[in-house]
């Protein structure tokens, strides 16, 4: 199940400025923070800080731990296709096998050929 997560942009989350929570206290923190989860406090006019709630915290811990996970399969793949070549290359006959492709002369049929996939 994939965890889609939709961020605003910092310049479009409700502001409040330091000032304020110094004045209003955490409880007025609180009540901004759950109008929208989260908050950003300013000073003099530019972020300095953003305040999330609990919720809105594990929903980004989650997203970024299925993006891990994405990322973390692909990179498995990739690690056993070099494991496996790698593999070829250590066989006890490796080396006569690889002796014997140079010596041959390369079956191009007229065409270049360069790495594994073309």
């Amino acid at each position: 199940m994939a965890l889609t997560l939709k961020l605003d942009a910092i310049e479009d989350l409700p502001r409040t400025p330091a000032s304020d929570v110094k004045k209003l206290g955490w409880r007025g923190v609180m009540k901004a923070i759950g109008r929208k989860g989260m908050v950003v406090v300013t000073n003099h006019n530019e972020p300095e800080a953003v305040i999330l709630s609990a919720e809105e915290y594990g929903a980004i811990m989650r997203a970024l731990d299925d993006a891990g996970s994405k990322n973390e399969s692909a990179l498995d793949v990739l690690r056993q296709r070099f494991d496996e070549r790698l593999a070829s290359l250590q066989a006890a006959d490796a080396g006569d096998r690889l002796r014997g492709l140079m010596r041959g002369p390369a079956k191009l049929g007229g065409k270049v050929k360069a790495g594994a996939s073309h």
